[in-house]
């Protein structure tokens, strides 16, 4: 067999995980330092305490991949599993590691207390795999080949659940390993662009062509409010990296305004980036978002650079009396109108004496809807300074979808994507993009905007 190690398989262990009362922050830790090594990692997968289970799992694992990684299920109590099942994977005996013994019962001693007799199954080991020792807790790991009925010998590796011992085990003894074992000069390079204002099913239209299955891959992850896209690509370091930035650039291309930001970066930081840039100056006038734009814009740092401030009026008074919002305006066109969002948009300029302020006011339920604006509608404006004391103003009358949250953080990104948008020279996200219908036709065919 080329004992090359192409392609990765990971498995979680514990009903904890499966139960959904733990998130499963190791798998998605490994597979990103796999990648890195230009491994394919194929499967990632969780699996209850249960020994048929655990070894179904392993068997499927086994078949997919080069090297199967597992973690959780190395404890002491009757519920750890992995050990044994691993054995019986593997058709190995499992043997009392006295290094082992000894090691826990010198943690134990530090810690000034008695080594319960269970804490011996952790130094059980199956017969011809090489441990990993655990410098931060009581349970080894190992690793050893297993023998599959197809003739293969794949790699197995079991690492402790706990985070922190897992991922200091993995870099000190378990990365290097799997280095030498790694195709040398074989990487995968990728990037991610950060979308909002298409559906999923859309991206996947648009792009369609772009990325060869031959050449590389296509993935998209639904995150509301954002949809991320990632292109990768196996290969050679010169070579991949050029394939990448060829099928990067077409992506930028089919997706114009959409794409927001390349790498993980936020919209509120993309936003700052953009008023910094531009030496521009931002307030916010909120009303059914209560502040969450300002929140938003201040979680990133040195944003009084840019952002001057906000007011948060959500009574129609305070929209009168901070933001000169006329009366008769709302008692005409109400509190939620375009109108208002205009008149509020246009107080947080003039107030806050910025060079650019976005206005929020709408419904965000569960109550306050009616036949004519139902909950999820939202009045967005965006006023900006064209000198002097001149300003330009703009609005737009939003349905949303969802429950009260969901409403106030879309109301909250569509408000700072217009920000964004204004700054690049762009128009706004139309109300079609982002109706419910438009949504409903989305999910149809199997998408969903964010």
């Amino acid at each position: 067999m080329n004992d090359r190690i192409r392609t990765a398989a990971l498995l979680a262990t514990g009903d904890e995980i499966v139960g959904g009362r733990t998130l499963d922050t190791n798998s998605f830790y490994l597979a990103d330092k796999l990648a890195a090594l230009g491994i394919d990692v194929v499967s990632i997968m969780a699996v209850s305490d249960d020994v048929d289970r655990i070894e179904r799992a392993w068997k499927i694992s086994l078949a997919a991949a080069d090297l199967v990684i597992s973690t959780g299920g190395l404890g002491p109590t009757s519920d750890d599993l992995t050990t044994e099942t691993v054995a019986r994977v593997a058709d190995a005996e499992l043997r009392l590691d006295q290094r082992q013994v000894a090691r826990i019962r010198e943690i134990f001693g530090r810690r000034g207390r008695p080594m319960p007799d269970n804490n011996l199954r952790q130094a059980m080991i199956p017969v011809g795999a090489e441990v990993v020792d655990n410098a931060d807790g009581t349970a080894p790991g190992y690793r050893l080949r297993i023998n599959t009925a197809e003739g293969r010998r794949p790699w197995g590796v079991v690492l402790p659940g706990v985070p922190r011992e897992m991922k200091a085990m993995f870099e000190a003894s378990v990365l290097p390993w799997i280095a030498e074992c790694t195709d040398p000069g074989r990487v995968i390079v990728a990037t991610t662009f950060q979308t909002f204002g298409l559906p999923e099913s859309a991206l996947d239209e648009l792009l369609r062509g772009v990325v060869p299955a031959s050449e590389g891959r296509l993935a998209f992850r639904a995150s509301f409010p954002k949809i991320s896209v990632r292109v990768s690509v196996t290969g050679g370091p010169e070579g991949a990296a050029s394939r990448l930035q060829t099928m990067a650039e077409a992506v930028r291309t089919r997706l114009g305004g959409a794409v927001y930001a390349e790498g993980d970066a936020s919209m509120e930081q993309i936003v700052g980036e953009l008023l910094t840039a531009a030496n521009k100056s931002l307030a916010t006038a909120e009303s059914c978002t209560g502040g969450l734009i300002g929140s938003r814009l201040t979680d990133v740092a040195g944003s009084s650079i840019y952002y001057r401030g906000g007011l948060v009026a959500y009574s129609n008074d305070l929209k009168q009396r901070l933001l000169g919002v006329d009366a008769q305006t709302l008692r005409t066109h109400g509190a939620v109108s375009e109108e208002t969002a205009r008149g509020m948009a246009l107080g947080a300029v003039r107030v806050a004496a910025t060079d650019i302020a976005v206005a929020t006011t709408g419904i965000a339920g569960p109550g306050g809807g009616t036949e004519d604006k139902p909950v999820g509608t939202v009045a967005i404006a965006l006023a900006t300074r064209s000198g002097g004391d001149d300003y330009e103003v703009d609005s737009r009358m939003y349905r949303f979808w969802g429950g009260r949250e969901w409403v106030k953080t879309l109301t909250s990104q569509v408000a700072l994507d217009w920000v964004r948008r204004s700054l690049l020279g762009l128009p706004p996200l139309e109300p079609e993009a982002l109706s419910p219908r438009r949504r409903a036709v989305s999910a149809a065919r199997g998408g969903e905007i964010s």
